[in-house]
């Protein structure tokens, strides 16, 4: 089959970068004088959630060291739902995967998938919290924010999020989205997170965005009056920092690798598209994709396929890389069982974009509008074909570095991974 030639670009994002980590987690919480309520000898739970955030080992060590020097007992409980097979060693070597360690932090790591309930919100909805927190004299939120994968609004994923499905555990997680697909998110975590921070001991919040280069752009702190106000003014940054492709549409885009990491589902919907968003209005103007091939799985998702589903295609080497029991807890907590789908898949990745390009319409396969990434969060160079750059208009800034040249395969019939 005839392939359209292709060409490596390179993209320009805003970089607003945070260089000296440390010092600005140091410099964040300081304004929050939080030696008023966190006294010598008192233990602080904090949040570790399963996303791979940029430099959070290092942000994570830094509270925690903020922390000690004012006498306290800072200890890390994994936040993360029913990631790492919804149990508690998962989770831990999940964080460990990350560079989450007890060595490196210098704190206990308490994981447990206990749960104990605090009380109910105003609508009847009970609000959980992991056990281990539930015994710390004060909680302190972590979270990264930025545009959720499924929901759209002026709250979507951060410290919220962080408090009702990462704080919740797997029993938690499991209810909220039972909940969610017949309540408006936006209305659900403002209501659960609320009643969390009035009956439980939330002392503080810090919140970090990233830009599209997926460094640590910006943090900021927050008491927990204070939550909502501050998570809406990061969201707006970091959806205006969002890495994005360079064309809004495309007949085919290649993905070497999906991830929890990554995105909560594998890829992230505000950069490809299908995006779902229940019970709210969706985003206007989202990505169109005719069809996604999902190549492979990264090395830090430990087998879980989440977001699968949402694919077209995807190779025999993925399917059998992956870890399906993980894959179908972490997609049926959510409410989604269509994430854990599989694909239309083969043995070789030729004869995907065979199958691909034979179906586009009238388009013959030399004229296939073709975008090909690592992963969602790694934008910065992206292939794409003779068409896009001939018949698409540009999304964002970027040079031509290479091509043309055919689309490149190895002695297997693979693609070279970007």
């Amino acid at each position: 089959m005839p392939y359209p030639p292709m060409y490596r670009v390179r993209q320009q994002f805003a970089r607003p970068r945070i260089e000296n980590i440390p010092a600005a987690v140091r410099a964040a919480l300081e304004k929050l004088h939080l030696g008023q309520r966190i006294k010598s000898g008192h233990s602080v739970a904090l949040t570790a959630g399963s996303r791979g955030i940029a430099n959070i080992p290092v942000i994570l060590k830094s509270v925690a060291q903020f922390l000690k020097d004012l006498g306290a007992k800072p200890y890390l409980v994994p936040t993360m739902g029913s990631h790492g097979g919804g149990t508690a060693e998962g989770q831990r070597k999940v964080l460990e995967s990350y560079g989450m360690t007890e060595a490196f932090l210098g704190v206990p790591i308490k994981a447990s998938m206990d749960i104990i309930t605090v009380g109910n919100t105003p609508e009847g909805f009970p609000v959980y919290l992991d056990k281990h927190a539930s015994e710390a004299d004060h909680i302190g939120v972590v979270a990264r924010v930025k545009p959720h994968t499924s929901y759209h609004g002026p709250i979507e994923s951060g410290l919220l999020k962080m408090m009702m499905i990462g704080l919740g555990k797997h029993v938690g997680a499991s209810w909220y989205h039972k909940v969610l697909l017949e309540h408006p998110y936006d209305e659900v975590v403002r209501s659960v997170t609320r009643t969390l921070r009035a009956k439980s001991k939330i002392a503080f919040g810090l919140g970090v965005v990233e830009n599209g280069y997926d460094e640590t752009a910006l943090m900021d702190s927050a008491l927990p009056a204070d939550f909502e106000a501050v998570e809406e003014k990061l969201l707006v940054k970091a959806k205006e920092w969002l890495a994005r492709l360079p064309f809004h549409e495309a007949d085919l885009l290649i993905i070497d690798e999906i991830g929890k990491e990554i995105s909560g589902s594998g890829m992230d919907t505000n950069v490809v598209g299908r995006k779902r968003a229940l019970k709210s209005k969706g985003p206007e103007n989202q990505p169109t994709m005719r069809f996604i091939f999902i190549r492979g799985l990264s090395k830090h998702t430990h087998g879980n396929a989440a977001g699968l589903g949402f694919a077209d295609f995807t190779s025999s080497r993925l399917v059998k890389s992956m870890n399906y029991e993980a894959t179908a807890i972490n997609c049926l907590t959510s409410g989604y069982p269509e994430g854990a789908n599989l694909p239309v898949h083969f043995d070789t990745d030729r004869r995907v974009v065979d199958a691909a390009l034979a179906i586009l319409g009238t388009r013959p396969p030399e004229l296939a509008r073709v975008m090909h990434i690592r992963n969602t969060l790694w934008l910065e160079e992206v292939e794409v074909s003779e068409p896009c750059l001939k018949e698409l208009q540009k999304v964002t800034n970027f040079t031509v570095e290479k091509g043309p040249y055919a689309l490149q395969f190895d002695g297997e019939g693979n693609l070279v991974s970007i």
